[in-house]
């Protein structure tokens, strides 16, 4: 049946039809309160480890990878520490540098400790991963304490970036479940969106709220029509706690598969970046660096080329994902944030490529050798 629509600035949709699918996932894999539980985020994180040591394992002992097998536990923890650190950080001093001068009233009490609260940012998380490959790089001590297992650094940036793609790719899953980091529109409120878009309820944490006024509005990033917004509100204040249209638009927000019949109507059909950035960032950036290692190159050959790649592919995607909102500028000279960062790794990825041209090293990896050599810790 098709939909009837009134016509005007405040024009109501009556009778609501979409191809868009509706957001209904929950972040939490297992809740076990209001908001603790273990979360498909978390998890995001614990399987790109898993893979990440697997597949560095496998590396190792086939010897394509110095690595010593036996260190491998341990330059993984060097690498969980960097990534997670060095994101947070990142995210911090990229996107949001309040949170080095936020106190909460609640544990953990500094917002940069507050990773429940979400924010980590992938340009970041590559800071700390090189400087965790530069401490790899130099080795450990062993029960005598000599320094064993010291191997070139640029080879342990190949072999980590090898395995990077796969945490990528499930971080941006997690993204999608937790339906942040949004895309742009495919179709106002009320329109029919394309088979491949999403209707997120999310969205609604976009409005804006004038401390002065209290007057909720949508804002920039949302396109609801004045009688739109005001169902919005009208829904929001009958279900939030004392009748705080705030408090329900949180709930309609992060609890929206309750109210899909009242919200498909009112909500607008997206691009799923979180997805199309889990395909460029995760599968393909990932196959490309397999292929390029596939024979034996130069250290420094696959950092080199994912830095190229992964920046061109991220500039490419985030022309379909919203800024984010928290940014007082949210574009310079027309580009984002993450924009911005991914020029400046294209840059350096092609002068290490011109570098490791020009340098002479022995080439190491190459997956399709027959050659098989055990790394051992000497």
């Amino acid at each position: 049946m098709p939909r009837k629509k009134e016509h005007g600035p405040d024009a109501r949709v009556t009778d609501h039809m979409t191809l868009a699918w509706f957001h209904t996932l929950s972040p939490f894999a297992l809740r076990l309160g209001s908001e603790f539980g273990i979360r498909w985020y978390g998890l995001a994180y614990l399987a790109g480890f898993v893979v990440a040591f697997l597949a560095l394992r496998a590396m190792s002992k086939r010897g394509l990878s110095l690595i010593p097998v036996d260190r491998v536990g341990d330059a993984l923890l060097w690498l969980i520490g960097g990534t997670l650190v060095g994101g947070r950080l990142g995210y911090a001093a990229f996107y949001d540098p309040s949170l080095f001068t936020t106190w909460l009233d609640h544990a953990p009490w500094w917002g940069v400790l507050a990773i429940n609260e979400g924010g980590m940012a992938s340009h970041g998380a590559m800071i700390g991963m090189t400087l965790a490959c530069y401490r790899v790089s130099r080795g450990f001590n062993d029960q005598k304490g000599r320094i064993v297992g010291r191997v070139p650094v640029l080879h342990v940036l190949d072999v980590f970036t090898l395995v990077a793609p796969a945490g990528v790719f499930f971080g941006r899953i997690a993204n999608f479940v937790n339906g942040e980091l949004l895309g742009r529109f495919a179709a106002p409120p009320g329109d029919s969106g394309p088979w491949w878009s999403v209707q997120y309820p999310q969205e609604l944490d976009l409005a804006h709220y004038d401390k002065a006024t209290r007057i909720i509005s949508p804002g920039e990033h949302l396109q609801q029509t004045p009688e739109q917004w005001n169902q919005i509100l009208r829904l929001a204040s009958s279900i939030g706690r004392d009748g705080d249209p705030r408090d329900g638009l949180r709930k309609l927000a992060h609890e929206g598969w309750n109210y899909a019949d009242q919200l498909r109507p009112l909500v607008s059909a997206r691009y799923p970046s979180q997805l199309l950035q889990a395909l460029a960032e995760g599968i393909i950036v990932g196959l490309v660096l397999w292929i390029i290692w596939a024979r034996p190159r130069k250290p420094g050959v696959i950092i080199a080329t994912f830095f190229v790649l992964y920046g061109m592919l991220r500039i490419l995607t985030e022309f379909i994902r919203l800024p984010d909102a928290q940014l007082a500028v949210q574009r310079i000279l027309g580009l984002s944030r993450g924009q911005w960062l991914s020029i400046a790794m294209i840059v350096v990825g092609t002068w290490l490529l011109w570098y490791v041209a020009h340098r002479p090293a022995q080439r190491l990896g190459g997956w399709l050798s027959t050659r098989t050599k055990t790394a051992t810790t000497p």
